[in-house]
């Protein structure tokens, strides 16, 4: 396989697991609980490790804000011997029992994005691979920490600044946790290239009681979400320990 166009790496350079933040600085925050760090490539909004934790070999990379570029990500790494990706990121609350600091696993992602209508009929769904949603429940039930973990459906939006009254409502009504930009994409190209997929989310805000990230700081996230985005890091590379596991049975 030639070396793919975006990410610049070819079969042989990456892992089995990758693990797909949408922030390029995040790759460096979840490499730090990790050891054997070694940079693989860096280009346009995205950043390529390779690490291991507890023994497990694993593979970081961003993939930049959106459906597009994500498709792109997880297409490549799919084509150079990728067989599990994990989608580490923030999302903003649509249910007002969730808090600022919660995190969240996808059970499912409705396609409010325009990508993953480019590979399939809208009507097929947008679903995480359940041993992959098995492994990071698991390991957030096992995580000694009093921040919830809710578990259900979310949906994935192109339009950050266009997230209206209606829409908010009409995702709240169907009780939909919240609402992030990447995870149908990467679901829906996953499943198609064969690929496991999952997504653990940390909440930067919520839509329906009107807080928003960076809205009342001078930073992106939160204080409550920066820190508890460690959390979602660790417990995304505790699941990669059972998953890894999984592979050599």
């Amino acid at each position: 396989m030639p070396k793919q166009p975006h990410l610049l790496i070819e079969s042989g350079d990456v892992h089995k697991i990758a693990l797909i933040p949408g922030d390029p600085g995040r790759v460096n925050r979840i490499a730090r609980h990790c050891e054997n760090v070694e940079s693989v490539t860096d280009n346009r909004e995205y950043t390529i490790v390779n690490a291991t934790y507890d023994g497990v070999a694993l593979t970081i990379c961003s993939t930049g804000i959106g459906g597009p570029s994500a498709a792109i990500a997880v297409e490549e790494l799919a084509r150079v011997g990728v067989e599990t990706v994990i989608r580490v990121g923030t999302i903003g609350a649509l249910q007002s029992d969730i808090e600022i600091g919660d995190m969240i696993v996808a059970t499912a992602a409705a396609k409010e994005e325009g990508t993953s209508k480019r590979y399939e009929d809208p009507v097929l769904p947008a679903v995480p691979d359940f041993d992959t949603v098995r492994a990071l429940t698991g390991a957030a039930n096992d995580y000694d920490d009093a921040i919830p973990v809710h578990i259900g459906p979310i949906v994935t939006d192109d339009a950050f600044y266009n997230e209206t009254d209606e829409y908010v409502s009409a995702w709240q009504e169907a009780n939909l946790l919240a609402v992030e930009m990447e995870a149908a994409t990467v679901f829906t190209v996953a499943r198609r290239q064969g690929l496991s997929a999952g997504a653990i989310c940390t909440v930067d805000g919520n839509l329906v009681t009107g807080t928003q990230k960076g809205a009342d700081s001078e930073t992106e996230l939160p204080m409550k979400a920066q820190n508890n985005v460690e959390r979602a890091i660790e417990i995304t590379l505790e699941a990669v320990v059972n998953i890894d596991k999984s592979y050599q049975k």
